[in-house]
């Protein structure tokens, strides 16, 4: 009535053969399961190997970011150093140059 032929289920092919291959795929399963044999041990280990590997990357790159910090420090320490002391990078005008009177009090300019 649901217009499957005898003897077949929906999206399978004959019942005896499935059934069969089935069976043969679950032995073969099981017999491989069985001969799997993994050491209780071997989590901790792996464990504490992947930590030791993460602690190792964490103070490499650590080290790595103080050395780039130290290098730049002293690179521009260098530079600083290196710079004429009379010249001014900021202000270009020199101290009691300046053409207008400073004002007295407090306030906009008038």
């Amino acid at each position: 009535m649901s217009g499957v032929p005898p003897g077949r289920t929906p999206g399978t092919g004959p019942v005896t053969g499935s059934g069969v291959a089935e069976e043969q795929l679950r032995d073969v399963f099981d017999a491989l399961a069985t001969s799997v044999h993994g050491t209780p041990d071997r989590y901790p280990a792996a464990l504490a190997d992947w930590r030791r590997r993460e602690r190792r990357r964490r103070i490499v790159l650590a080290i790595l970011a103080a050395v780039i910090f130290a290098l730049a420090d002293i690179i521009g320490l260098w530079a600083l150093s290196r710079a004429d002391v009379n010249t001014h990078i900021i202000f270009n005008d020199r101290p009691g140059t300046s053409t207008e009177a400073p004002t007295s009090g407090i306030g906009p300019p008038p």
